[in-house]
């Protein structure tokens, strides 16, 4: 019998290398440029002081400790994260505050927020007493303390108490466990980030800001303290940090800006630019008129729309399949060739990290670094 040679063990080779040009990177890879982020970063952190609140970016956005570290260089107070393990390589990295801003509820998730706690200032959301038991117990027996924001509901429709009296009723239990310390309020409105029209936005920021300060009211009223309020997002920063209700911002997406994001209308008072783009190759040329490029739904996601061609009018994304994009010209000139790489701004960039394992950073033309997102996939 013919003995075959043994499998060698073959890793993937490294889609890129500090010091390689774009022409370099194999595809599809995701790109940060470096000086539109460090502009973005330099804004809003810009907004926040100027106004005088809190900046807590939100690390759902890209599930990066590099990006976090330096988000917080430059003066942001600390981060969120929407889940506990994804808290979980911040703290790796040095995070030190970070805010949970979702509930929290089962004992293997509040087994891991106690034991974080054990090494970090963690915040969590709340918005029903039981709740709030059970993270107490789990703290104590692990004899750490956590932070505590009871979660309202602004127009949202998601999570939330309904009523200042509830919040109220929620806070006194806050009060009589151990272990945890009430800390105020979230008061988050998602929907509002993505209102096409500036107009749109500044009108629903002002009605969830009416509702924070009937709440805000119910708490003088009872005597008790509310130091915290925090929420807010990239599409509403602008009136949330000017609305004299919010102590702290959550915006996430800021340092990127997408595709969707780019639909919205901005004015004046914000220039975020892209930064983050998907480097693609055209794999094939089948007709005179399409080109498919190797980015697919395991690269990006298409929620929010299809991903945006930077460069080259007359030419559109028109589908996307698993591992392909399908792009459409408007004559044959403007069709890229075969093996062309271009760059696409992503639809929504949340979902976009969640799907890579590294961010390639780059400067003009060339790799100036390659950055873990080393939270991706930690959603429990």
């Amino acid at each position: 019998m013919q003995m075959l040679d043994p499998v060698e063990h073959m890793a993937a080779p490294a889609a890129a290398r500090v010091g390689d040009t774009l022409a370099d990177v194999d595809t599809p890879s995701l790109i940060l440029d470096l000086d539109a982020f460090e502009d973005n970063l330099r804004m809003m952190q810009a907004l926040a002081e100027r106004h005088g609140v809190a900046l807590r970016p939100h690390a759902k956005a890209h599930k990066c400790p590099e990006i976090a570290l330096r988000q917080i260089a430059l003066g942001a107070q600390g981060i969120c994260c929407q889940k506990v393990s994804e808290a979980l390589p911040f703290v790796a990295a040095g995070v030190r505050d970070i805010h949970i801003s979702n509930e929290v509820v089962g004992a293997p998730k509040l087994d891991l927020l106690a034991r974080l706690a054990r090494q970090a200032r963690i915040s969590v959301c709340v918005d029903h007493p039981s709740a709030a038991q059970a993270l107490s117990a789990a703290l104590a027996q692990a004899g750490a303390s956590a932070g505590v924001l009871i979660e309202i509901d602004v127009g949202q429709k998601r999570c939330g108490v309904q009523r200042p009296e509830d919040a109220v009723a929620l806070a006194r239990v806050l009060a009589s466990l151990p272990n945890l310390e009430f800390l105020g309020l979230q008061a988050y409105h998602g929907g509002l980030q993505h209102k096409r029209s500036i107009g749109q936005r500044r009108r629903g920021a002002e009605k969830a800001a009416r509702q924070v300060r009937r709440y805000l009211r119910a708490f003088a009223q009872a005597g008790m303290s509310c130091p915290v309020v925090t929420g807010g997002g990239t599409g509403s920063a602008l009136f949330d940090a000017a609305g004299q209700v919010y102590t702290e911002i959550q915006a996430g997406s800021y340092p990127f800006m997408d595709a969707d994001y780019a639909r919205l209308d901005w004015g004046d008072a914000l220039s975020l630019r892209h930064s983050l783009f998907l480097l693609g190759t055209v794999m094939s040329t089948p007709t005179p008129e399409r080109a498919i490029v190797d980015v697919g739904l395991k690269s990006t996601s298409a929620e929010s729309g299809l991903p945006r061609p930077v460069a080259g009018k007359g030419l559109h994304c028109v589908a996307i399949n698993d591992e392909h994009l399908i792009l459409k010209a408007d004559h044959a000139r403007d069709r890229p060739s075969l093996g062309f790489k271009l760059s696409l701004i992503p639809g929504h960039c949340d979902p976009t990290f969640n799907l890579h394992d590294s961010i390639v950073a780059v400067r003009g033309d060339k790799v100036e670094a390659i950055w873990d997102i080393s939270a991706r996939g930690l959603s429990r």
